[in-house]
């Protein structure tokens, strides 16, 4: 891609902003003719032209010829050309690290999941993860100047405008955005992990033309995306969608903000670990028994692939976190009135068994006119979901106003 139009878009030139509008409006609607484009920017067909013209000849779109129609001349369709840039996205897990490749129509060109990674908030775990980083770039097929931007998915509190992370790799007094990409040599952005997972869901999951949307993300944390009227709210310094931290119960478990009684301490992944491994030394049986009395450490996944296998014990502590959950959202639903809510992360591997539990908690404790409105489903993309949002914010970053 021409690096004077990167510059252009930057110093904010007129032309360069009306092309970022035209590829916007491909990255949300595919290809479309001269006419539907000049129609949705509100600028005359002769211009739109101009400009097609001559973001075809740059590279920036390909002609993909006559769209078919009932009669009269055959308008020609304009849509991105897939190998004018790339964008790489990073979606930081507790114990492992994704990382995928797409090019400039939105295609996953490269995924690598669960490479193995501990998450550790420490000048040597950022360092760690450039250096995966790099070796899934020096690996890539594609000339490396083609990569126009990296977006790295980061948990808790992150300004996506700003690049400040405010609880992971803190270390210094700027950006870590201007950190890691002064570390890998690439532009760089970073947000919020649930955000990603929910603008994943947006773009290619299960969400068919709704404008008004509640992604909750129940993995190890809880955390909820919120899209209103097609846009990702982030709020007013990035930190919107700490459902979490809701003071919800009234118990002495201390979150790891430091609080007593947030939901996350009775509905999240760290719940469900918990909970069963107090349950079995408490004497209640389970198929993961024996490695937890053996003093072994069982992970997320295996208490996931217990209730997959039909382990009671898990299940009933599936159901509960679900219930709990549900309670909640179905204040979520009465506040937004969505027409979607999305029940996302690693817990929703569980499928029916968080997601009923949920359903009957919101038909029980919110308002009936209000939530047959809004559709609860579980999450299409599943574990890519994180991936496949971090690669579409890498490119959503550069032209989207």
């Amino acid at each position: 891609m021409n690096r004077h139009f990167l510059k252009e878009i930057e110093i904010g030139s007129k032309n360069a902003l009306v092309k970022k509008r035209i590829i916007t409006h491909y990255i949300y609607n595919g290809s479309s003719t001269i006419t539907d484009l000049s129609k949705e920017l509100d600028l005359s067909v002769p211009t739109v032209t101009k400009f097609i013209g001559e973001m075809c000849e740059d590279g920036y779109l390909n002609d993909y010829g006559k769209l078919e129609t009932s009669g009269g001349r055959h308008p020609n369709l304009y849509g991105l050309n897939p190998e004018s840039g790339y964008f790489i996205g990073v979606d930081i897990k507790k114990f492992a690290v994704n990382i995928g490749l797409i090019n400039f129509k939105g295609d996953m060109v490269e995924l690598k999941m669960n490479i193995p990674y501990k998450l550790e908030n420490s000048v040597k775990g950022m360092d760690e993860l450039c250096h995966i980083v790099s070796s899934f770039i020096a690996e890539l097929p594609i000339s490396k100047e083609k990569i126009l931007n990296i977006n790295v998915n980061v948990s808790g509190r992150v300004n996506p405008e700003s690049g400040y992370s405010f609880s992971q790799f803190n270390f210094e007094e700027r950006p870590l955005a201007d950190i890691l990409s002064e570390k890998l040599g690439y532009r760089l952005s970073i947000d919020n992990d649930t955000r990603a997972m929910t603008y994943g869901e947006y773009i290619q999951g299960c969400v068919k033309g709704e404008k008004n949307v509640i992604f909750v993300n129940v993995s190890w944390g809880l955390g909820i995306g919120i899209i209103i009227d097609g846009k990702v709210y982030t709020g007013k310094s990035g930190f919107s969608g700490e459902f979490g931290h809701v003071n919800a119960f009234d118990n002495e478990i201390i979150c790891h903000c430091g609080k007593k009684g947030c939901l996350e301490t009775e509905a999240s992944g760290t719940a469900l670990y918990r909970i069963l491994l107090e349950r079995i030394q408490g004497g209640e049986r389970s198929i993961l028994s024996e490695e937890v009395l053996a003093g072994k450490q069982i992970t997320l996944d295996e208490i996931i692939a217990s209730v997959i296998k039909e382990d009671m014990l898990c299940i009933e502590i599936v159901e509960e976190i679900g219930l709990k959950l549900g309670k909640q959202i179905a204040g979520l639903i009465n506040l937004f009135n969505p027409e979607l809510v999305i029940i996302g992360g690693t817990l929703s591997l569980t499928d029916d068994y968080l997601t009923q539990p949920i359903r009957s908690a919101v038909r029980k404790y919110s308002l009936n006119l209000v939530n047959k409105d809004s559709v609860i489903m579980t999450s299409k993309l599943k574990d890519r979901a994180g991936i496949v949002g971090a690669c579409m914010l890498a490119r959503s970053r550069m032209f989207e106003a």
